[in-house]
């Protein structure tokens, strides 16, 4: 099963009865490997106390716009930035009468008008007050400007009244938003991904590799996973752990990537060529370690390797094929030459010139090319870059590049 890792929720309490549930709430959201801030509203701090929720997410309690301390870094601004998931549970009739007309008199209102987070609202509230014409038009107000609602439930509530109101459970909460964060225009495929460097053995003790880590790779890898894919990931050799949810097949050299590539691709609908592949290989391959007195020269002789994403375009032409151009010039020249000649359907290229976007880097910048456009998409972490386009984001669909035909 999916889950939530490399995600950050930020979780709003509302001052309702059913804030006591929060707990919960928080508890699911962190097994399920999120990242997870809370905010209450002054109200809601009289039905749970901050530091339950405090001990439960791990994380300090945001509470207050004119907290001089946070609000000196702009808190709710970095925030509402951090935030890929809002989810406001319980939330009244009253924040929802504030969501709906732009009200930012408080950390909540302010963080969500900043934020372009995907957000979620669950509901909980008196029948007679669910059912009022006001709550309706701001339920409907909510829906046109592209909000989530989850629930409210039907049943008994505390006041003993019986209807639509209750706050949906915990568990069926995260399990909804789970289901529709994977919903993407990747469910249903299968995506093969090559990540790292390859390794071409000299001797037993020695081997021509480069210096990529194998970080864009695996955030590519993680990120078509959290929107719905079935990714199969062929690894050369890197300090790195990939998702469990993701097939990973780990190699050394480029004739074991083509292998396990063109057995993936099988039954793959977009191949994303992503490791860096070394470009040659020794001829021959010296069974023994070489000794370094036998010569003050060692002179190789060295051979091509296959060009794993040129051969895959040529075999699986009905394929969505990616790939990537890590440049030192001409970034953009050389790259779009890479799409003409191996007849790709798009490619990402990056400036690895540039050492805080670099190998080894936790960021990247690249630009997304195809026959028809060129994207920019500036500098982030590398699984933020991976999710704005490999499907629509938990930040903002409209960044999508990978198109639902793929």
């Amino acid at each position: 099963m999916l889950n939530f890792s490399n995600t950050n929720v930020l979780l709003c309490v509302t001052g309702g009865i059913a804030a006591y549930k929060s707990a919960e709430i928080i508890r699911l959201f962190k097994k399920d490997g999120a990242e997870i801030r809370v905010v209450m509203t002054e109200s809601a701090k009289e039905f749970i106390t901050p530091l339950t929720l405090q001990a439960v997410s791990g994380n300090e309690i945001h509470d207050s716009l004119l907290d001089v301390k946070a609000e000196s870094a702009m808190g709710h601004i970095e925030l509402a930035k951090w935030a890929d998931i809002i989810l406001i549970a319980p939330c009244t009739a009253e924040s929802l009468a504030k969501i709906t007309h732009g009200r930012a008199d408080d950390l909540m209102g302010s963080i969500i008008l900043a934020s372009n987070a995907i957000t979620y609202i669950a509901p909980a509230m008196n029948t007679n007050m669910w059912l009022d014409k006001s709550t309706q038009e701001n339920f409907q107000t909510l829906v046109s400007r592209g909000m989530s609602f989850i629930g409210p439930d039907e049943g008994e509530q505390a006041c003993g009244d019986v209807g639509p109101g209750r706050l949906v459970e915990p568990e069926e909460i995260v399990k909804l938003i789970k289901s529709d964060l994977h919903k993407g225009p990747l469910s249903g495929k299968t995506i093969t991904i090559t990540a790292g460097p390859t390794r071409e053995q000299i001797d037993p003790v020695r081997y021509i590799s480069n210096n990529s880590s194998g970080k864009m790779g695996y955030a590519l890898a993680e990120a078509a996973t959290l929107q719905g894919a079935n990714v199969n990931l062929v690894s050369g050799p890197v300090s790195l752990t990939a998702n469990k949810e993701i097939n990973l097949f780990k190699i050394n050299s480029a004739d074991e990537m083509l292998d396990k590539v063109f057995e993936c691709m099988k039954s793959s609908d977009v191949f994303i060529s992503c490791a860096a592949v070394a470009d040659y290989k020794p001829t021959n391959y010296s069974d023994t370690k070489i000794k370094k007195e036998d010569s003050d020269i060692l002179e190789i002789n060295l051979q091509k390797n296959h060009d794993i994403l040129k051969e895959v375009s040529k075999r699986y032409d009905s394929a969505y094929i990616v790939g990537f151009a890590a440049e030192t010039s001409n970034v953009n020249d050389n790259a779009s030459k890479k799409l003409n000649s191996k007849k790709l359907n798009m490619i990402i290229s990056n400036d690895v010139s540039d050492k805080t976007i670099g190998f080894d880097s936790d960021d990247n910048e690249v630009h997304v090319i195809t026959e028809n456009e060129t994207i920019f998409l500036k500098k982030d972490k590398k699984i933020k870059i991976c999710l704005l386009y490999t499907s629509p984001s938990p930040r903002d669909a409209t960044l999508s590049r990978m198109p639902s035909s793929a």
